[in-house]
């Protein structure tokens, strides 16, 4: 029994048995295969707590695109999978369901809690990744890490302990970024800066023996409890007499220095700046050059400490502000409060402002590892499409600080240090220490703090296959080929796993990366909870489909460019579904009664092999397009094919052969159009490929699925280009045809005698061939191919074309005498409207009191009934009235 396709298209009834049918099959996995090239994209691993949103759609769409068009062209393709722990995000999702249930995480200890989150990403990890299934995703599912998965973790443990004995790993006392919510220390990359209106709060400093005093500014005057040093530029005359001189810290009993250092801008403010290295980065640095005391003000909560927050201790920090204030105000030591706008550093996770804290951390040492990071973009072993990212890039590893890799949290891999309780000796170790090497002493404790999320991402392209160990898919796999990554996390995770590859692999973990930008609503804004914009892609799916949404993210989309998400636009791209499903039906339909037998190139038509070549140069394109990343590019193009010349155009050519009894074209017909179906069917699979696996399957019997099928090639044997040219006179003269009955609307069912007239012989032969084309596709009752105007009525209407020009009879397009009657009505119509509108406009009373927007709404009437008129007047002249 032949198979056909469903009377509609319905994604519903299809999507998820053909997906399930990939997966039976195995069509998503990969295997070392000396016989072919591999081809390896990893999957960005999405957060355990995360759900689908716009952004994984469109990264997870190009992914998918690149790998399956890889894999049709014949390479060994693996998507690698997997999701990451996030530390952060899942530590604060497991608390939360803890608080509901009445329990506190800290009574419950870190056994009990990790026991508890390790059920919860039992429970939701998946979820993500179903969802990401649901889009179509080829992934090797089978293949599917985790970042504390037994293999990631042991390749954690080895990173850490090789960093740590080469001296790139160590823990100090430094400035670092802590969050007063999460209780934990957060890298640079992890913090935000805003824009904020604040104060510039200006303080007397008196000087200890003398009547003077310095006066400075500041925009956290709480911070001054801290501070150890008022610091002058040495090249500030005003101030070199006081270097060396002591002054008295207000509010407290403390006497501190004034110290001279070029950090200093003596044009900026009054040239004098307060130092309080525990609480400030560049303070910090200023601190270490004077060996200036670090005394930390605050608890960890960032309210003020018992130690030197004297009676602001207990205080939050901000209530601590305003209480210094007014003290300084009562003391007469205020001496103004000046509007400041600036930039304040916020956790981009929980939005907190992020206090700089000195305290004991682990750091990565990053000026050496950042050297062949730069030097692989520099030499052009990696580059970023677009090559614009690349500036970034660089600007991040030339400004790079000791990354800060310790955090305060139970959830993620346990920082492999251990301390002997006895003596304090520190041992770095894959396994816990029997014994102490220093004291003997058994009684080992590990460190508390987990590792930043990222150290272990910066490890993905290979700790997923296996490394350390030095496995047959690392061998064959890696490097990997290509990263598919938004532009915001350049530095939390491109540039961390380019240093870590090169450190521990010795090469670039992947030789190309491509940047998207983000999916915003249709109004350009960020889609987020707070303005209640975001679009579930899992909806748009239920709605039209996989394919639909699929096709939407990358239409019109170029790299690391942000997209506009648009409903109308999924709407376009379900409806050119329903336009191919709609043409494979026609084409099965005919299909039914003579098989589409390959045809001879004597056999096939202009049409044809016009069709053909049509096809064959957008083959050449579109790979060339696909090699070069441009995703948008190539879709637009298979669209306007598919729709325009296949559908819209050659379609109608050849339904004349396909209907008419005794046809000897019909063969070639029918097998161009199978032909060209599967070609394009084939280009567009990477795109959508479910519908496009449901009209192959069930056109065709040689393969079994189009996911394993060959990708098309260009043929010379396949190049026409006379027929190209001769096809493209042909529709430019229906075009022409077509736009001068639409100008007069002229019905469609109205038949008109068309005249060709060309001097050239050659076009007079490519008119005589296509005289078919001009019944079905214009309207023509009769066509007539001659060398000068002989026997042409004069008012017959005329369009010029390249090298001819087409002749229609008028008074077989309308009948003139009711033409002139109704457009000399239209006419009287169109000068009582011009009156009206052209009085209003003259009348200085309603101009005056009219609101602006009628007003203009008025000009607009104006303007566009001038020009009815003037086509009006136009039609009844070469009507001859």
């Amino acid at each position: 029994m032949k198979k056909e396709l469903e009377k509609t298209y319905t994604p519903q009834n299809i999507e998820s048995r053909l997906y399930e049918k990939w997966l039976d099959r195995k069509y998503f996995a990969a295997h070392v295969n000396p016989d072919k090239k591999p081809f390896t994209i990893v999957m960005p691993p999405p957060n355990v707590t995360g759900q689908l949103h716009m952004g994984h759609a469109l990264d997870d769409t190009m992914q998918d695109i690149l790998i399956r068009y890889k894999r049709m062209q014949g390479y060994e393709a693996l998507w690698q999978p997997g999701t990451d722990h996030a530390a952060i995000a899942t530590e604060a999702k497991v608390t939360d369901k803890l608080k509901s249930e009445g329990i506190d995480k800290k009574e419950l200890g870190r056994e009990g809690f990790l026991e508890r989150a390790w059920e919860w990403r039992k429970e939701y990890g998946g979820r993500i990744i179903n969802q990401l299934k649901r889009m179509g995703s080829s992934a090797d599912w089978d293949r599917e890490r985790f970042t504390m998965d037994e293999g990631c973790s042991e390749a954690v443990q080895e990173v850490f302990i090789r960093l740590y004995k080469k001296g790139y790993i160590y823990k100090g006392s430094r400035i670092i970024n802590w969050c007063p919510v999460c209780q934990t220390s957060i890298s640079d990359a992890e913090v935000e800066h805003v824009e904020q209106a604040g104060h510039f709060w200006h303080i007397r400093y008196p000087i200890v023996g003398e009547d003077g005093y310095v006066e400075i500014a500041t925009t956290r005057p709480e911070t001054m409890l801290g501070d150890t040093a008022v610091a002058v530029n040495p090249e500030d005359e005003r101030y070199t007499h006081l270097v060396g001189k002591m002054l008295r810290l207000p509010l407290t009993d403390r006497e501190i220095p004034v110290i001279a250092d070029s950090y200093v801008d003596k044009e900026f403010g009054t040239g004098c700046v307060k130092i309080t290295p525990a609480h400030d980065p560049n303070d910090f640095e200023v601190g270490r050059r004077h060996n200036l005391p670090e005394i930390n003000i605050m608890n960890d909560d960032a309210t003020i400490n018992a130690q030197y927050g004297g009676k602001y201790a207990g205080m939050d920090r901000y209530e601590a502000r305003k209480a210094i204030v007014e003290d300084l105000k009562a003391q007469g030591l205020l001496v103004q409060v000046e509007d400041h706008v600036h930039n304040v550093g916020m956790h981009d996770r929980c939005k907190t402002t992020v206090e700089p804290l000195v305290k004991p951390q682990w750091f990565v040492r990053m000026d050496e590892m950042a050297k062949p990071a730069m030097e692989a973009l520099k030499s052009g072993r990696l580059k970023f499409v677009p090559e614009s990212f690349g500036k970034t890039y660089l600007h991040w590893l030339e400004g790079i600080r000791d990354w800060c890799i310790s955090r305060q949290l139970w959830w993620g891999h346990r920082i492999p240090a251990y301390y002997c309780k006895e003596c304090g000796e520190m041992v770095v170790a894959k396994e816990k220490p029997g014994v102490c090497p220093k004291c003997g002493c058994i009684h080992m404790v590990q460190d508390e703090d987990t590792l930043d999320t990222w150290f272990s991402s910066a490890l993905w392209p290979f700790s997923t296959l296996g490394w350390p160990q030095e496995t047959e898919d690392l061998k064959y796999f890696y490097p990997t080929d290509v990263l598919v990554t938004g532009y915001d996390i350049i530095f939390f995770w491109v540039i961390r796993m380019v240093f870590s590859g090169l450190e521990q692999t010795g090469t670039e973990p992947f030789h190309t990366v491509l940047m998207h930008g983000l999916v915003r609503d249709s109004q350009g804004r960020k889609m987020s909870k707070s303005l209640g914009n975001g679009i579930d892609p899992l909806e748009v799916i239920d709605k039209y489909g996989a394919d639909a949404l699929r096709m939407t993210l990358i239409t019109g989309n170029a790299p690391g460019n942000d997209m506009r998400f648009y409903w109308e636009r999924v709407e376009a791209s379900r409806n050119f579904a329903n336009k191919i499903w709609n043409a494979s039906r026609f084409i099965m339909m005919n299909m039914e009664e003579a098989p589409a037998v390959e045809a001879s190139p004597s056999e096939l038509t202009d049409a044809d092999k016009w069709i053909l070549s049509q096809c064959n140069t957008l083959v050449k394109d579109v790979t060339e397009n696909l090699d070069k990343y441009e995703l948008g590019i190539a879709l637009q193009k298979v669209y306007d094919f598919i729709w325009e010349e296949f559908c819209d155009w050659y379609i109608e050519m050849v339904k004349p052969r396909l209907y008419q009894e005794g046809d000897t074209t019909k063969a070639a017909a029918l097998w161009t159009l199978k032909t060209v179906l599967l070609q394009s069917l084939k280009l567009l699979h990477p795109y959508m490929p479910f519908i496009t696996e449901e009209i192959f399957c069930t056109l065709q019997d040689e393969e079994e699925s189009i996911m394993i099928s060959s990708w098309p090639e260009y043929r010379d044997d396949r190049s026409f280009p006379v027929e190209e040219e001769a096809v493209s006179r042909i529709k430019e003269a229906v075009r022409a045809i077509r736009n001068v009955r639409s100008s007069m609307n002229v019905p469609p069912a109205k038949k008109a005698h068309v005249y060709v007239v060309s001097d050239s012989e050659k076009v007079r032969d490519i008119f005589e061939k296509g005289k078919v084309f001009f019944a079905s596709l214009s309207s023509a009752s009769q066509v007539t191919v001659q060398a000068d105007r002989t026997g042409i009525d004069d008012d017959a209407v005329s369009a010029v074309v390249h090298q001819a020009v087409l002749y229609l009879p008028l008074a077989e397009l309308v009948d003139v005498a009711k033409e002139i009657e109704r457009l000399t009505k239209e006419e009287e119509r169109l000068t009582k409207e011009l009156a009206r509108v052209e009085g209003m406009l003259s009348n200085e009373k309603f101009v005056s009191r009219a609101p602006a927007a009628k007003i203009e709404e008025e000009k607009a009437k104006k303007e566009k009934y001038a020009q009815m008129m003037e086509q009006v007047k136009e039609r009844l002249a070469q009507l001859g009235r």
